[in-house]
């Protein structure tokens, strides 16, 4: 078994690190490269977007304003988030079952439950 470790900020802007187990003989953790090119433009986008709004904090543009401007950053993030749910089930999760790895089955459960 090897393992990599990942961090991540929550919902809550709490940093969150914790570590994936892979066996080098299963199927590790592949994702196509134009996805996951597809996935980081989306996720660039949305930083440049929330800069935008963290601007308009800094320069006391209207609450109103910066609220809607939120409210497309969120919708930016969790429409991503789908995404990533579709991609990891149809490979990921998919070759796990195959595997057998339940393991990896029920810590997604855990992450989709996080997530919605």
């Amino acid at each position: 078994m090897t393992s990599s470790t990942h961090t991540h900020i929550d919902e809550n802007g709490n940093i969150i690190t914790h570590t994936h187990e892979t066996n080098p003989e299963g199927h590790g953790h592949y994702h196509d490269p134009e996805e996951k090119k597809r996935q980081v433009n989306r996720i660039s986008r949305a930083i440049g977007h929330l800069n935008h709004v963290k601007g308009m904090i800094e320069r006391d543009e209207d609450c109103a304003d910066v609220l809607i401007q939120l409210s497309a950053v969120n919708a930016a993030l969790r429409s991503l988030g789908k995404e990533i749910i579709k991609e990891h089930m149809t490979h990921c999760i998919t070759h796990a079952i195959e595997d057998g790895d339940m393991e990896a089955v029920e810590e997604f459960q855990k992450a989709v439950q996080k997530f919605i």
